[in-house]
């Protein structure tokens, strides 16, 4: 993989003079262009008239530069004009999984799990504020001192999340997590160690058979991939309806309704929340209802559509543990404002999740599923629950990089007739007792 040069610090001489000259040729190239004209033009045939442009201002200026200083000279303006400036080189890169930006001047990325700040900067906060607009402008949201904080979705499926002053005291803050326009599939989930052939089949299998599937997981260890990831098994013939925040899900199948939230406008009006959607969802005929992630209310309306006929259907929540996954989808009903009994609470919740899928993201940037566990009702008070596969950390190496091993935990499934029924057959020896891989 080539690795992408990034620009000297604006600290050295030559390099602010380089941002002035690219300031100038900017501020020429926005005087010159005809905007009625270049608005008949398109994509590639656009941005090869304006590169002549760009071209002829650069010798206009009699600036001393050696072929590739003029090469990125005219790189960077183009991103200026049409892209997204200073942040182009890094979207570029596909080996960068996170691009996190501290005002103006600290940008850092994770590349391979591990952190490390760039060279990459910004002229000032207008120049951060002006592409933090062009990106979510492009999505209908907007962030402004009386919305200070924006989530949204980018062109190429990335999560975008800004945070700006007076909320934000070192300028804007924006986190932005790579999806891609290629996201990762199951093949090279199962290169990555991230799961075991045996726990595959059985997820397979599960979703196939309409099990009811909750992921869970910390911040970044990979919740919305695995549910991407596992949508595929999905058949092509069932209506999906999605719901989410901000549109990161890619299905592939054919008949998907996508449904967004949107926040309230400027007068504080107008807000349609995941709980609005998950009813409105309920009116169209799905076979399965997907939601991004629970995080309020909606909880209580996902779990009542799986009691009530839309088996099958999937969600994320963040917990650290199968076990906190319970606890969290029982404050989030109490979200929703009803007073219902502890053991009501929980009977909805045993009686609608079947699967809960854990995972983690360790030491070291390795992404795991760590628990496959079934739901498997309730005795007494206490929801029952145990785990068919899990992961077992056993250390960390040179490297820093934690290292372990599936392991399966002899527990055969009490769904195995509902997986059976839907023509699901799985070995006996998947649920043997043993160690089934290690890292």
């Amino acid at each position: 993989m080539p690795k992408i040069n990034v620009p000297l610090r604006p600290t050295d001489p030559k390099e602010a003079t380089f941002e002035q000259l690219k300031q100038r040729i900017h501020s020429k190239l926005v005087d010159k262009l005809d905007l009625s004209k270049v608005s008949e033009l398109e994509g590639e045939v656009l941005r090869r008239e304006i590169r002549l442009v760009v071209e002829h201002l650069c010798d206009s200026e009699n600036a001393l530069l050696n072929r590739a200083e003029r090469e990125r000279l005219v790189n960077e303006v183009l991103d200026e004009t049409f892209g997204l400036g200073p942040l182009e080189m890094l979207l570029k890169d596909p080996t960068i999984s996170d691009i996190l930006i501290n005002g103006p001047k600290n940008v850092y990325c994770e590349r391979r799990g591990r952190m490390e700040k760039t060279n990459v900067t910004f002229r000032d906060n207008d120049h951060l504020m002006q592409i933090i607009d062009r990106i979510i402008s492009k999505v209908g949201r907007r962030v402004d001192e009386t919305c200070p904080m924006v989530d949204a979705r980018m062109l190429d499926g990335s999560r975008f999340n800004a945070i700006i002053p007076p909320l934000a005291l070192d300028g804007p803050a924006v986190s932005i997590r790579r999806f891609g326009t290629n996201p990762l599939k199951l093949e090279d989930l199962l290169n990555f160690k991230a799961f075991t052939p045996e726990m595959v089949m059985l997820l397979e299998g599960a979703i196939k058979a309409r099990l009811n599937i909750i992921i869970s997981g910390g911040t970044g260890s990979g919740k919305t991939t695995l549910l991407n990831t596992l949508s595929s098994f999905i058949p092509n013939s069932e209506r999906i309806i999605t719901i989410e925040d901000a549109a990161e899900l890619q299905l592939q199948q054919d008949h998907v309704v996508r449904l967004e939230t949107r926040p309230p406008n400027i007068e504080g009006k107008g807000a349609i929340t995941a709980t609005d959607l998950v009813r409105n969802a309920l009116r169209m005929r799905p076979e399965r209802i997907i939601i991004g992630e629970c995080r309020g209310a909606e909880a209580l309306d996902m779990l009542q559509a799986m009691n009530t006929g839309h088996e099958g259907s999937m969600t994320t929540i963040h917990a650290n543990s199968p076990r906190d996954a319970i606890a969290r989808l029982e404050t989030m009903i109490m979200m929703a404002g009803f007073e219902l009994p502890l053991k009501a609470m929980r009977t909805q919740i045993a009686s609608a999740v079947d699967l809960i899928v854990q995972a983690a993201r360790l030491q070291g940037g390795a992404r795991k599923i760590t628990y496959i566990t079934e739901v498997v009702g309730m005795e007494q008070d206490t929801v029952v629950m145990q785990d068919i596969y899990r992961y077992e950390k056993l250390g960390v190496d040179e490297n820093g990089r934690a290292y372990g091993r599936f392991v399966a935990t002899g527990i055969r499934p009490t769904f195995m007739p509902r997986l059976e029924a839907a023509g699901v057959r799985l070995p006996a020896s998947a649920f043997r007792e043993r160690v089934m891989m290690e890292d």
